[in-house]
């Protein structure tokens, strides 16, 4: 450390900046979490670099996202219970199917889905009431510094009812912020709380304090058991016919054939 960590214990020097606190805090919640799920990060961390490799490689994307989801589907495991947390839902919550996203913000993948295919589930099952929506954290801060305070975000802004809005946000400003230090993205993820209509003392207070570390943890957990080992993971389906896993920004067209087979099921 710094010869000026001796300041600390001299007390007429113990000044310490909001900002610089808050910069503390938050690295003391990312810490925590790297250092608590190290070993799931590193399995996302290696999943992930090998799809950034894979698209470095082969730039027929379609021919590419075919090969994922052929693969996918093949060695797909059906899975009896997922839970469903208490996390953000959209969507009609008696829908009989149910699309769970395990995700990070930072993750470019995690864009893709968002900008490319999300739209076209919202337009085609999620409008006609056939499909809901759950979001669920897995921040992989090996590769990704800023996905616990981008979490921590999406839940504070939960805690008022506007989680989704935030979730927009994040997404669509992600090349403004996936760079910044961790104090810079917080400042931004605080001035689009502003933006949105949250009250900011609240979001502020709840974000600096790594409010809902514990709830971020529990979805990592989750994910991990499942066998999520790099974002986006999805899995569609219900409890009666089980959930199947979709790993990947897979295309439109996976999610359709694997939601219109299990409608068909369910009639």
């Amino acid at each position: 450390m710094e010869d000026s960590e001796s300041n600390f214990f001299e007390p007429e020097k113990i000044l310490i900046k909001k900002s610089t606190f808050n910069l503390i805090v938050i690295g003391i919640v990312v810490a925590s979490i790297a250092s608590a799920f190290l070993g799931g990060y590193m399995l996302g961390s290696q999943s992930e670099s090998s799809e950034i490799i894979i698209n470095e490689i082969d730039n027929n994307q379609s021919n590419l996202q075919k090969s994922i989801s052929n693969s996918q589907q093949s060695g797909s495991k059906i899975i009896r219970n997922i839970s469903l947390d208490d996390d953000p839902l959209k969507g009609n919550p008696d829908a009989p199917i149910t699309i769970v996203e395990f995700s990070d913000f930072q993750c470019p993948f995690c864009w893709r889905f968002y900008t490319q295919t999300l739209p076209l589930i919202e337009q085609n099952y999620m409008s006609t009431g056939k499909v809901n929506f759950v979001y669920r954290d897995f921040p992989i801060t090996s590769i990704h510094p800023n996905a616990v305070s981008a979490a921590l975000a999406g839940e504070c802004a939960d805690d008022q009812g506007k989680f989704w809005e935030m979730h927009n946000m994040i997404f669509e400003n992600q090349k403004t912020w996936q760079d910044l230090e961790i104090l810079q993205s917080i400042n931004l993820f605080k001035q689009y709380a502003n933006e949105i209509g949250l009250n900011t003392d609240e979001f502020d207070l709840c974000v600096d304090s790594g409010k809902y570390l514990d709830e971020i943890n529990n979805d990592l957990t989750d994910g991990r058991n499942y066998g999520v080992t790099g974002t986006p993971g999805f899995f569609v389906g219900n409890e009666k016919i089980g959930f199947t896993k979709l790993i990947g920004a897979q295309p439109f067209s996976s999610f359709q054939s694997m939601i219109d087979s299990q409608l068909s099921q369910i009639k």
